[in-house]
């Protein structure tokens, strides 16, 4: 039986659904975008199992497919996300430490003074910003908002802008 389009792996009936896992490769899907296991944080296994989650299949067809529980197919996609938002979160640090622009905005500032300090401080290190004032304030707003108060900034904040002009907003 094959999947109609829209259909998901694991509405395809019982012994089809294996076979349906089957018909994604995983193996090659790996050679395609190039995982080598050596530079990865991520195992193998891992890898395996998002591939075919990120594709719609079920944690136990998973299982079924690898021979193993679907209890360890939910602890491999856990451990796996949480080993991609750190590796997330070790770039962005990476980023943000050699980024060219670091504004500091003091407490007590103006919210609506904050983008004319960030493009002075972007035009003198010679990098375009990705957004322009209003998205640069719905930005700062969202990240710091429990230290704004009506166009006030309360606390003290630091805007870093990298060299492809991505903006991230952080408290000291």
């Amino acid at each position: 039986m094959e999947r109609d389009e829209g259909e998901s792996p694991d509405e395809v009936g019982g012994d089809e659904r294996a076979a349906a896992i089957g018909d994604f490769d995983v193996e090659e899907f790996l050679a395609t975008v190039g995982f080598e296991e050596e530079s990865n944080i991520l195992t193998r296994r891992q890898v395996e199992v998002l591939a075919l989650r990120e594709r719609g299949f079920k944690q136990a067809s998973i299982a079924e497919q690898l021979g193993t529980s679907r209890a360890n197919v939910s602890g491999i996609e856990t451990s796996a996300r949480e080993n991609v938002a750190k590796a997330r979160e070790t770039v962005r640090i990476a980023d943000l430490l050699s980024a060219p622009v670091r504004v500091e905005i003091g407490a007590n500032s103006d919210l609506y003074n904050v983008p004319y300090q960030v493009f002075d401080a972007c035009d003198d290190a010679g990098v375009k910003v990705n957004e322009d004032a209003p998205e640069l304030i719905r930005r700062i707003s969202d990240a710091a908002d429990d230290v704004i108060e009506g166009r006030e900034i309360c606390e003290r904040l630091v805007v870093t802008i990298t060299g492809d002009g991505d903006v991230w907003v952080h408290r000291p």
